[in-house]
């Protein structure tokens, strides 16, 4: 079992920034895909961002390409999303995920850090 702990949300003005961290807990960390999701106030969760096992391969929804960035440190078990250029519409909860192999699908789930931008 893969325990996720995010870190670094918090409230941000609109065109300003914030990097998110989840760390995980497991030795299998380094070979698991990893990802972002974000569930805003009545709203389903979505998929933000997926990165692949070396940290070779990103993907990331239409609505965050070219602002949000996803990284992977695997000596230290701990996965980034870098957000730039935050807007309005990106104020959720956003969830680390441990994802299922080949696929896009959260496998386990992070507690979630809250991300707040004011206009």
């Amino acid at each position: 079992q893969v325990q996720l702990l995010e870190s670094g949300g918090g409230l941000v003005q609109a065109g300003g920034s914030l990097r998110l961290s989840c760390a995980a807990s497991a030795r299998a960390f380094s070979s698991t895909a990893m990802g972002w999701f974000r569930q805003a106030p009545g709203n389903e969760r979505e998929f933000v961002a997926g990165i692949s096992v070396s940290g070779g391969i990103t993907d990331y929804a239409d609505s965050v390409k070219g602002r949000f960035t996803m990284s992977r440190d695997n000596a230290r078990n701990t996965v980034y999303l870098q957000m730039t250029g935050l807007k309005p519409e990106d104020t959720a909860v956003y969830y680390c995920a441990a994802l299922k192999p080949g696929t896009l699908e959260p496998d386990y789930w992070g507690q979630g850090t809250q991300v707040t931008v004011s206009s």
